[in-house]
């Protein structure tokens, strides 16, 4: 095995969208995690999926940092936050929400230390359908990413804090009878690629979830080969298990599920979607738990470990067997089961406490001095 470089495992908080922050924290312990990623996403929004908000986003003071900061210490974990909504296309009253959201989340991330604490904001890229349905429609969606996100990457970057994208397509973020699944700019590596060379800022990066690429039939380890390490700080352990249905013979591995006419479909004797997520063949897993999936874990973090990967590992709980249970235990298990499973690939071993992690430092009072919150229309 190659030399293991200490990763360390958080929890993604959306699958606690019900428990408050110290009901978070305590579970979080009781897994074996040494942080938590926190989903802050706006309290109006119009997401019903995986949606949390785990810190109290409006007033946040300078003083509220340093509180979070001490509850954080004395827990002895790590955090990052994250929304993830569609920032350049939608509504436009709804898109302007999401953005000034985003910026809210930059300016607290500032105040909790920024990149010297290690707390970075996440977020989507959407997709804008009205230029994507036009000629060059992906060049003028890679042209309203920079509109936009220029000037909230100048700001990142001003206050010392890093973006970070993830690379979920947003398979069934519109209705089933669209034909396309391609929702969010950054799914695919190309993308994300030509983004930075559009802005080319340290101050944005990456959030890479290996799941999303393996039911799309693209190689993670590849993938990790073919990037720039230095723009990925979070890899998302959530895994696929793709399924050998009629329906993925009938339309194939790498197409949608199409909707049509329901009695054309049963006379045809095909399946067609039973809701808007129901477009692929795949069923979300957490690794190691709930059978085999259709990724090899091992290959994929020797890989990351031979180019040198100091980042974060994030359990992202979105499995049927887990988190879609509703019920705690179930969910609790996925998570401590994700931990064991990936501490000898990542941990050296210890004779008293076996494959374990050795903590980071304590989270420091990094800006003392409050800031004022912006909004886009200030920026661009």
């Amino acid at each position: 095995m190659n030399r293991k470089l200490n990763n360390p495992i958080w929890v993604m908080s959306s699958a606690f969208d019900k428990l408050d922050l110290p009901e978070l924290i305590d579970k979080t312990k009781e897994v074996g995690a040494s942080g938590i990623d926190l989903c802050v996403f706006r309290k109006d929004g119009t997401r019903q999926d995986h949606t949390a908000t785990h810190l109290n986003y409006e007033g946040f003071t300078a003083e509220d940092a340093k509180r979070t900061i001490e509850v954080f210490n004395q827990a002895a974990l790590h955090l990052s936050l994250g929304a993830f909504e569609n920032m350049i296309g939608g509504e436009e009253g709804e898109r302007v929400k999401n953005q000034n959201h985003l910026l809210k989340l930059i300016r607290i991330a500032h105040l909790l230390g920024g990149d010297a604490n290690n707390v970075k904001v996440g977020t989507f890229v959407g997709y804008n359908h009205d230029l994507g349905n036009q000629i060059d429609g992906f060049q003028k969606n890679l042209d309203e990413y920079k509109r936009v996100f220029a000037p909230i990457i100048k700001y990142a970057e001003d206050l010392g804090v890093t973006v970070l994208y993830e690379n979920c397509p947003m398979e069934g973020w519109r209705s089933s009878r669209y034909s396309s699944t391609y929702n969010n700019l950054p799914a695919v590596l190309a993308a994300r690629k030509l983004m930075y060379e559009m802005i080319p800022s340290k101050a944005h990066g990456e959030i890479y979830d290996p799941s999303h690429d393996v039911w799309q039939n693209t190689d993670p380890v590849s993938v990790i080969n073919a990037m720039d390490i230095e723009r990925l700080h979070r890899i998302h352990i959530k895994t696929t298990r793709n399924l050998s249905t009629q329906a993925r013979t009938d339309w194939g591995g790498m197409y949608p599920m199409q909707h049509v006419d329901a009695d054309l479909a049963k006379a045809a004797n095909i399946a067609i979607p039973a809701h808007d997520w129901d477009r692929h063949h795949y069923e979300a897993m957490l690794p190691g738990f709930g059978g085999s999936d259709s990724m090899d874990w091992r290959a994929f973090v020797d890989t990351l470990q031979n180019r040198a990967f100091t980042g974060v590992f994030e359990i992202e709980n979105e499995a049927k067997n887990s988190k879609d249970t509703g019920v705690m235990s179930a969910i609790l298990q996925g998570f401590s089961t994700c931990v064991n499973f990936f501490a000898p690939m990542l941990w050296e071993l210890d004779e008293k406490s076996g494959y374990s992690y050795k903590n980071e430092r304590d989270l420091q009072i990094v800006h003392g001095k409050d800031i004022p919150v912006v909004t886009i229309d200030q920026l661009s």
